[in-house]
């Protein structure tokens, strides 16, 4: 039996430097809290966080072998919105409570077909592209937004 490194302790892209692997995932796959996950160089690991945890793109997880492995935004399916009142725009995609990516002149959201017809309603343009997807955080700078729970990391073990 060939046991696996263990990641147990993540950094958060700021607090962080050096050499590491890279690991990527789209948006829903990086909320987890156990899981088994390969490498893009192919190295297997076992996430065994203590609690179900949002990584965002640049956060780096901890092996028990002294390495590290940074996290990196998948390409998927999303739809990017522009119309001449993005503001507005933005508001109802949160006021659904959906993760939202904002950018100066677009706003990019998980491919919806239910949200994506009700903007075209209001006045968007709603495009298909696929790209990487790093919504806001929630309201502690990171996390999913439909959680305001605090996410304990390694500075705080």
């Amino acid at each position: 039996m060939t046991t696996l490194p263990i990641a147990q302790v993540v950094y958060r892209k700021d607090d962080w430097s050096g050499p590491a692997d890279q690991c990527e995932l789209n948006y829903a796959e990086r909320f987890l809290r156990r899981k088994k996950l390969t490498s893009v160089n192919g190295k297997p690991f076992l996430v065994d966080l203590a609690k179900t945890t949002s990584l965002d793109h640049g956060d780096a997880l901890a092996l028990d072998d002294g390495s590290l492995v940074k996290i990196s935004a998948a390409s998927e399916a999303l739809y990017k919105v522009t119309g001449p009142h993005l503001v507005r725009l933005a508001w109802h995609v949160g006021n659904r409570h959906t993760p939202c990516q904002i950018n100066a002149d677009h706003l990019l959201i998980q491919a919806d077909p239910v949200i994506g017809h009700m903007l075209e309603h209001l006045g968007a343009t709603v495009s298909e592209i696929t790209a990487p997807f790093t919504p806001e955080g929630g309201a502690y700078g990171h996390g999913r937004t439909h959680s305001h729970e605090h996410v304990a990391t390694a500075h705080e073990h």
